[in-house]
C-alpha cells in the first residue's frame, strides 16, 4: 500500500508530507485547494506523462517521493521479475522518486537505484489503480468494454495464445498479398532484377579490391621516387666503385676490434654484436634489391586500374559499398527466384494462409465462448453491486457480436443497460447520466477488484452526479472494498467522507502574496467541523455539527 507521499514544489504545494493508512482514506477540501494536484503528483511518481508547468512558480525543480509497504506476494513477485526487489528486511519497503526540472529533464530512482520513466511506469502499474472522472467517460467507449470483460474473465493465457496465432495469420496474409501482384508488374520487376544481377555479376566485386587498386595506383604514380629511394638505400649499404658502403665499413670495424681482442677485454664481444648487425644489414640489402627488381611498372597498367576503379565507383553509387553491393546481389537473386517460382510459392503461401486463418478462427471461437460465459457472471456480479448502490432497477447486459478477425478475437463487446424494468437494454453512452456512470463504473471496479492484485486504488471525485442516499451507499461500498486493499478517495460529499478510516483535509492559505497548500489528518472533532463545512458552507451551526456527528456515528455502524 501507499504509506507516505512527499511533495515538493508541485503547483501550489511548496512542501507536503502525507501519511496514508490501511483501509479507507478520504481527502476533502474547498474547490481549488489542491486536491487534483495530489493526483497529478501521484501520477508523476508513477511514471505518467507530466509537464514542466507542474513546477511551482519560482522553483527550479519539483520532487515527488512515494513509499510503499505491506505489498502482496504477487506484487512482490512481479516487481522482482522487473528487477526491482523491495527491501525484504523492511517489510517489503519500496520507494519511488521522481525529480522534474525546469529544463525538462527528469531524474528517477527506485529504491535508490537509477531508473527510467518507462521503468517507473511499469512498476507503477503494479502498485496503484487510479480511477478519475475521465474514466467514467471511458465507460462510454465501446473499445474499453471488451478490456473490462476480458480482465474479469481471467483467460489471459488464451488471449496471449490467440494473439500469437493471429500474428502468424496476419503475416501469412501480408505475404500472400505481396505475392498476388499482377503479371505485368512481376514481369517488369523481373526485368529490372535481371539487369541488376547481370551488372553486379559482370562487375565481379570482391571485398577490399577498391582499397588494393588505390594503393597500386599510388605506387605506379610514385614509381620514379620509389626506384630512386630503393637504389639510393642499396648504394648506401653496399657502396660503389670508389666508396665503401655501410656494410663494408662495419665489417672493417669488426676486423679492427678482433685485432685487439687479446689485449683489450670486451672488444671481442663488441665485434660479435657488430657482426650480428652486419648480417641483419646484408639481409635488408638483399630485400631492398629484390623490391627494386620487382618494381617494374607498366604505364598501361595505370589505365587499367583507373578503368576498374571507375567501374567500381559506378557500382558503389548505385548499390553501396562492396559489402552492400554483394548483399544487394544476393537479395536480388532471391527475389528473382521468388518471382520465377511465384506460381509454386503462391500455392504454398495460399495453403499456409488458409491454415493460419482456420487456426485463428478456431482460437477466436474459443475466446467467444469464454467471453459469453464471463459476461453472464459479470452481469450478475455487477448487478448485485448496482443494487447495493441504490440502482436496483438497473440491469447490465453484455452484447457480444461477431466481427472479422482482429488482434483481440472476432467479437465486438458492448455494455448495455436497462434503466427501468421492462425496458430493453440500450448502449450506456446513450442513456446513462453522470451519476449513473459513476456508480456503474464503481460497480465494475468493485467486481474487478476481486480479481486483480493491485494494493491501492485511488478514486478521484467518484461522487460526481450523486448525492444523498446514493452517496452514502457509494461510501459504504468503498469502505467495504477497503477491507482487502487500500482505498484513497477525493470527495466533496460528507456522506462518503464519514465512512473513512482516515480523513485528510487539504487546505489552501495565502501568505506573503504566495499561495500554500497543506494536508492535515483530522481527529473526530475536526472531522465534525469539516463535514459540517461540506454540508453547510462557511457558517456552521450547532445543528450542522450534530448532523455531522450523526453521520460519523452512523458510519461506525456500517463498519
Amino acid at each position: 500500500m501507499l504509506s507516505k507521499l512527499y511533495i515538493e514544489n508541485i503547483a501550489v504545494i511548496e512542501r507536503a508530507e502525507i501519511d496514508f493508512s490501511k483501509g479507507f482514506n478520504v481527502l476533502t477540501g474547498e474547490t481549488g485547494a489542491g486536491k487534483s494536484i495530489l493526483v497529478d503528483s501521484i501520477n508523476a511518481v508513477l511514471g505518467q506523462r507530466t509537464s514542466r508547468e507542474l513546477i511551482r512558480t519560482g522553483a527550479e525543480r519539483a520532487f515527488v517521493c512515494a513509499e510503499f509497504d505491506c505489498l502482496s506476494p504477487s506484487t512482490l513477485g512481479e516487481l522482482s521479475e522487473l528487477g526491482f526487489d523491495p527491501d525484504p528486511d523492511n517489510g517489503g519497503f519500496l520507494m519511488l522518486r521522481r525529480e522534474i526540472r525546469s529544463d525538462g529533464k527528469n531524474t528517477v530512482r527506485i529504491n535508490d537505484r537509477p531508473a527510467s520513466i518507462s521503468d517507473l511506469r511499469a512498476v507503477g502499474r503494479l502498485l496503484i489503480n487510479i480511477h478519475g472522472q475521465h474514466e467514467n467517460q471511458a465507460l462510454m467507449s465501446v473499445d474499453r468494454h471488451r478490456k473490462y470483460l476480458d480482465s474479469f474473465g481471467g483467460y489471459s493465457d488464451k488471449l496471449n495464445a490467440y494473439a500469437g496465432i493471429y500474428r502468424a495469420y496476419a503475416s501469412a496474409a501480408h505475404e500472400l498479398s505481396k505475392m498476388r501482384t499482377d503479371d505485368a508488374e512481376k514481369a517488369r520487376r523481373a526485368d529490372i532484377l535481371r539487369f541488376q544481377i547481370n551488372e553486379l555479376e559482370n562487375a565481379a566485386i570482391t571485398v577490399g579490391e577498391t582499397d588494393s587498386l588505390k594503393k597500386r595506383r599510388d605506387a605506379i604514380e610514385n614509381s620514379e621516387r620509389i626506384t630512386n629511394s630503393l637504389s639510393g638505400s642499396y648504394a648506401l649499404l653496399n657502396g660503389g666503385d670508389d666508396t665503401d658502403g655501410a656494410i663494408s665499413m662495419l665489417q672493417q670495424c669488426c676486423g679492427l676490434l678482433l685485432d685487439i681482442s687479446s689485449v683489450c677485454e670486451g672488444s671481442s664481444d663488441i665485434a660479435d654484436r657488430l657482426s650480428g648487425i652486419v648480417y641483419e644489414l646484408e639481409d635488408i640489402s638483399s630485400e631492398i634489391s629484390s623490391r627494386n627488381d620487382e618494381n617494374d611498372f607498366n604505364p598501361s597498367e595505370l589505365n587499367d586500374i583507373e578503368s576498374r576503379l571507375e567501374t567500381l565507383s559506378k557500382i558503389s553509387r548505385k548499390y553501396g559499398d562492396e559489402q552492400e553491393s554483394l548483399a544487394f546481389l544476393e537479395k536480388a537473386r532471391t527475389e528473382l527466384d521468388s518471382i520465377e517460382r511465384s506460381d509454386e510459392l503462391l500455392a504454398e503461401l495460399t495453403q499456409k494462409a488458409r491454415e493460419c486463418y482456420h487456426n485463428a478462427l478456431k482460437a477466436a471461437a474459443e475466446l467467444t465462448e469464454l467471453r459469453r460465459a464471463a459476461a453472464e457472471k459479470f452481469c450478475e456480479d455487477v448487478g448485485r453491486e448496482l443494487s447495493f448502490l441504490d440502482m436496483p432497477s438497473v440491469r447490465l447486459a453484455v452484447e457480444i457480436k461477431p466481427c472479422s478477425l482482429t488482434p483481440n478475437g472476432a467479437d465486438t463487446v458492448e455494455f448495455l443497460i436497462s434503466a427501468n424494468p421492462g425496458e430493453p437494454p440500450k448502449p450506456i453512452g446513450k442513456i446513462a447520466s453522470g451519476g449513473e456512470l459513476s456508480r456503474i463504473m464503481l460497480a465494475i471496479k468493485t467486481v474487478l477488484a476481486g480479481i486483480d492484485d493491485i494494493d491501492t486504488m485511488i478514486f478521484d471525485e467518484v461522487d460526481t452526479g450523486i448525492s444523498g442516499r446514493a452517496a452514502h451507499k457509494v461510501g459504504v461500498k468503498l469502505h467495504e472494498v477497503s477491507s482487502t486493499r487500500q482505498i484513497i478517495c477525493i470527495t466533496h460529499l460528507a456522506q462518503m467522507a464519514a465512512q473513512a478510516d482516515t480523513h485528510l483535509l487539504i487546505k489552501k492559505n495565502v501568505s506573503g502574496g504566495r499561495t500554500f497548500t497543506s494536508v492535515t489528518p483530522l481527529n473526530f472533532e475536526q472531522r465534525k467541523q469539516e463535514l459540517a463545512r461540506i454540508n453547510g458552507g462557511e457558517i456552521i451551526s450547532d445543528t450542522m455539527l450534530q448532523t455531522a456527528e450523526e453521520l460519523l456515528n452512523n458510519a461506525g455502524f456500517y463498519k
